[in-house]
């Protein structure tokens, strides 16, 4: 309702009623008979009111509630830097990854004999080639994981 955003904008501004009433234009009383819904503004207060609060008379007017979409916007800046961050990770794994698993593929083509190398050297059941291959694929997962986590 109106007069639940005009007290919330005003309370959220950190302005009584008499502050309010002198930023546009009014009296005290008209604010208060605003807030308590037992009047409502005529256009050219609802503008003024508008731009006070930097929003839209639709916005002012319309049955969205102010609080959350401001909330809302400040969520989304905040965690913007945030989330990004984790993209930028995430892109630099997926790319040393695929760098990492077309070298080694390269690697395998001309000089089969550093693969038997690496597959001799290794202790664990899985030869080396397979432990490698593994550990390039679970970084570029790791990465995709990061660049679409969603907060």
């Amino acid at each position: 309702m109106l007069s639940e955003k005009i007290y919330i904008l005003r309370r959220k501004n950190g302005l009584s009623q008499e502050q309010l009433a002198e930023k546009i234009g009014v009296s005290r009383q008209a604010i208060s008979k605003w807030e308590g819904g037992l009047s409502t503004p005529e256009l050219d207060k609802l503008k003024a009111l508008s731009e006070y609060f930097h929003i839209t008379i639709d916005e002012l007017t319309g049955n969205q509630a102010i609080c959350a979409s401001n909330d809302i916007t400040k969520e989304n800046k905040d965690s913007a830097p945030h989330k990004t961050g984790e993209s930028k990770i995430g892109i630099y794994l997926c790319f040393i990854s695929a760098i990492c698993l077309i070298m080694f593929g390269i690697l395998t083509i001309i000089h089969p004999s550093s693969v038997s190398q690496i597959n001799e050297s290794s202790m664990i059941t899985l030869n080396g080639t397979g432990i490698l291959i593994t550990l390039f694929i679970l970084l570029m997962i790791l990465g995709i994981i990061l660049i679409l986590k969603k907060k």
